[in-house]
């Protein structure tokens, strides 16, 4: 018999069929054996200790109706099961090969088992001058029939299950491969509209740094941040200059920010916070959260 599951595959498998619905131990046996066509059916000792892992894990749940306990998965089996979504999809064409496989031995075992059908037929035939025309061969003969006609069948459940994994396999991975085109080309679009933004606005997070270090107008203190204020207007134009743009406008995005956000630490490391100063500084983020993710989300 060949492997129907390989390593923690059923695991996942497990987590995809209590995604579909809440399910009890029994029903989860009944489905994997129907989509099996028959073939394959999986023991309580094999599915009820991975449900319980799953619970332990926090993957899954359960509430008790009728005296039986009924799984339903969480929010982090579902995260788990996007994150594999990939290899699920590859884990139907581990089962549609699976079930091919399942499929060629019984074929195999019915070849085996008539052909010592016949065999015993001939040599029953063989011991008397005439053939044997009684009820034990016409039994044997519908029992040859009954084979015959269950490899089929079972032949044709097997062709039908392959072909639909195969087409859920394609249509997930297309549907996949969409999504991450999408999200790229999303990114591409804004960071080129944040690109020619931050071009026209002559340095805006330099400006948006020097209001947090230095305090902005209405400051509750002076002296040193008021000067500091000053210098960090003066250079805003000038702020993250040795930062030399490249051809990817969301990386140097990111670098801008690592820069901002390094500003920002140093001037709290070198002079301090206090409780006021932490109050006016969350009102400054604020304003330029607001300020940087309108530029983003406008039109060109």
């Amino acid at each position: 018999m060949p492997p129907v599951f390989a390593h923690g595959r059923l695991r996942l498998y497990l987590l995809k069929l209590l995604d579909e619905a809440p399910r009890h131990g029994y029903e989860v046996i009944r489905l994997l054996e129907e989509r099996f066509q028959g073939l394959y059916a999986p023991s309580a000792g094999t599915v009820y200790p991975r449900l319980a892992k799953l619970e332990a894990e926090g993957l899954v749940t359960y509430a008790t109706e009728g005296g039986r306990k009924v799984y339903s998965i969480t929010e982090a089996g579902r995260a788990e099961l996007a994150d594999r979504r990939g290899e699920l999809a590859d884990l139907e064409l581990e089962i549609r090969d699976s079930v091919s496989e399942l499929a060629a031995e019984i074929r195999a075992d019915v070849r085996g088992a008539a052909g010592d059908l016949r065999r015993e037929m001939r040599a029953a035939a063989s011991a008397t001058a005439t053939p044997v025309e009684d009820a034990s061969w016409a039994a044997a003969k519908e029992e040859l029939r009954k084979a015959k006609h269950e490899w089929k069948e079972q032949a044709r459940r097997a062709k039908d299950e392959s072909r639909r994994a195969r087409e859920e396999a394609q249509q997930a991975r297309r549907q996949a491969k969409e999504a991450q085109e999408r999200a790229r080309e999303e990114v591409q679009r804004i960071a080129a509209q944040f690109q020619e933004q931050f071009a026209k606005s002559g340095g805006m997070l330099g400006s948006l740094a020097g209001a947090w270090l230095g305090g902005g107008s209405g400051s509750a203190h002076s002296g040193t941040g008021a000067t500091s204020a000053k210098s960090a207007a003066a250079s805003g134009s000038d702020w993250a200059e040795d930062l030399t743009a490249t051809a990817d406008p969301a990386r140097d995005l990111d670098r801008l920010l690592d820069r901002f956000r390094d500003d920002v630490r140093d001037a709290a490391r070198d002079h301090g916070v206090s409780p006021a100063q932490l109050a006016e500084a969350r009102a400054h983020l604020a304003a330029a959260a607001a300020r940087v993710t309108g530029t983003l989300r406008d039109t060109l």
